[in-house]
């Protein structure tokens, strides 16, 4: 998140600096007034825009510029220079800009420019459909929302979601949110009138019992239907259940939604002892959350070493080890088999004393609508480059869908949160008929105490990993490879050259 400054860093632009004092393709930190201004010059033009990323405040100073465009340092949102417009997930919201002037030979920022909306872009093909319905309030979901009325959309917008609150920032849900590091009204992705003012139809707790494909309908749980001219499904996916007895129980839980999420941590005002379920991401961001409560954790999984089959053993080791020295006590190469009240029994036939239980045992992808609309299937909803279903004007984004990856030149599904909302923008875009395919290089951060981890490319098989620096001491760079290619990249406090890999993985698509 965002960290507050003493006060404004660098020299006063309002007062100039030299020319020479800002390189071809240098970037330079400075304010006007109090407000921090980051200048960009690229050959004979400069710009001046906000110095913060508008979605959790990274440093756009230590950040890439990449054509007329910076790219965030901490979780690669991407923004137009010259208009301050947020082109990528995670951040929506623009930059403010600045008039830039250059007298003789010094850089002179003028007024702050008036917020203007995004050109409308050109090429569409086919009819503008007059109702859009969205299935699923999550990132996907927004995403597309948010879009089609930044482009300008002026026709019927119905989002249905199962959840009873409107999208909110599922990733700080398990980080700093859960931990007690950030407020209530940080998780929300917008106030419950941008809904209301965008003339978006968000409705809650709406359940959706089919699709009616012939007829171009939703149809609810309550019998009403909703027509649609295009249909996104963005459904998401779910957590996988305990089945183990004792599993019902009040104090154990999983997390997937903010209600899952307040309910944990009122649980964890009077808890001593917790038990996390499973080492994936989720799991142990929730293990060093609650560490950060002074809980003490165990955490239950059936792998040798946790992550090991997305980040390779020796990260995977790295990772325990941080754990450990934060109190985390792990059980691996073992599952519980029951829990009661107090306990959770292991397999293998340890008894742990537990009074929060938090199970992480992984998600599914929810493709029941999609399989009884008759949608192709495969371990998700299979869609084109253009994130099109197999049923005419039926969309699919987010964690359900799969899709051809151009990067590594397999059909993919990921369960990534910024990988939702690029596809949500992009599907946004195809249901007004303007034909972008899905080519964004998945990326994903997760965060452990003070250790950010980048992820940028996929990368199911690998048969060389290949690292940079020293893991053990947070600073390193690791190349995840298969017959000589890099697939993907994971970084620790390398951001930029993280960012390197996303813009070089992007000039190297199959």
């Amino acid at each position: 998140m965002a960290e507050g400054h003493a006060g404004p860093s660098g020299p006063d632009l309002v007062e100039g600096i030299a020319l020479s004092d800002l390189a071809d393709g240098g970037k330079l930190l400075g304010h006007c007034g109090d407000d921090e201004v980051l200048l960009v010059r690229r050959g004979a033009e400069v710009f001046a825009i906000g110095a913060t990323c508008t979605h959790y405040g990274g440093p756009l100073v230590d950040g890439l510029v990449v054509e007329d465009t910076v790219r965030c340092p901490w979780h690669h949102a991407c923004f137009d220079l010259r208009t301050g417009e947020a082109l990528r997930a995670p951040a929506f919201s623009p930059l403010a800009c600045w008039s830039v002037e250059q007298r003789d030979d010094r850089i002179v920022v003028g007024e702050k420019c008036k917020p203007t909306a995004p050109k409308q872009r050109n090429g569409s093909s086919g009819q503008v459909p007059e109702k859009v319905v969205i299935v699923g309030g999550g990132a996907a979901g927004f995403a597309a929302a948010e879009t089609l009325r930044r482009e300008h959309y002026q026709g019927s917008i119905v989002m249905l979601s199962n959840d009873e609150a409107p999208p909110v920032d599922r990733p700080n849900l398990s980080k700093d949110y859960l931990a007690g590091k950030a407020p209530e009204d940080w998780i929300p992705l917008r106030r419950e009138s941008f809904y209301s003012k965008n003339d978006i139809d968000l409705r809650l707790n709406a359940d959706v019992a089919s699709i009616d494909a012939r007829s171009g309908e939703v149809v609810l749980a309550d019998g009403a239907r909703t027509a649609y001219d295009r249909l996104l499904l963005a459904t998401g996916a779910e957590p996988v259940r305990l089945t183990i007895q004792g599993a019902d129980q009040p104090h154990v839980h999983t997390l997937r939604s903010f209600a899952d999420c307040k309910a944990i941590i009122e649980r964890a005002k009077t808890a001593r002892r917790a038990v996390v379920l499973g080492a994936s991401f989720i799991g142990l961001e929730v293990a060093a959350a609650l560490r950060s409560r002074a809980i003490e954790v165990h955490v239950v999984a059936p792998e040798k070493r946790p992550m090991e089959r997305i980040m390779g053993p020796q990260m995977a080791d790295f990772i325990r080890a941080l754990h450990e020295e934060n109190g985390v006590v792990f059980h691996l190469e073992d599952t519980a088999s029951s829990i009661d009240a107090s306990k959770v029994k292991l397999s293998g036939g340890d008894t742990l004393a537990a009074d929060l239980v938090v199970a992480g045992i992984g998600v599914r992808p929810r493709t029941g609508l999609a399989e009884t609309a008759r949608l192709i299937l495969d371990r998700g909803v299979v869609v084109n480059a253009f994130l099109e279903t197999s049923a005419p004007r039926i969309f699919a984004a987010g964690d359900i869908a799969r899709w051809p990856d151009p990067h590594s030149g397999e059909n993919i599904r990921v369960e990534h949160w910024v990988v939702a909302e690029r596809q949500g923008r992009t599907a946004a875009l195809n249901m007004l008929g303007h034909r972008e395919k899905f080519v964004a290089v998945p990326f994903f951060w997760s965060q452990h105490y003070d250790v950010p981890i980048n992820y940028v490319g996929h990368a199911a098989q690998w048969d060389e990993i290949a690292v940079d620096g020293d893991i053990i001491a947070k600073d390193c760079l690791l190349r995840f490879k298969r017959e000589g290619r890099t697939l993907a990249v994971a970084s620790i406090f390398r951001d930029v050259e993280n960012l390197g890999a996303e813009v070089e993985m992007e000039r190297q698509m199959t």
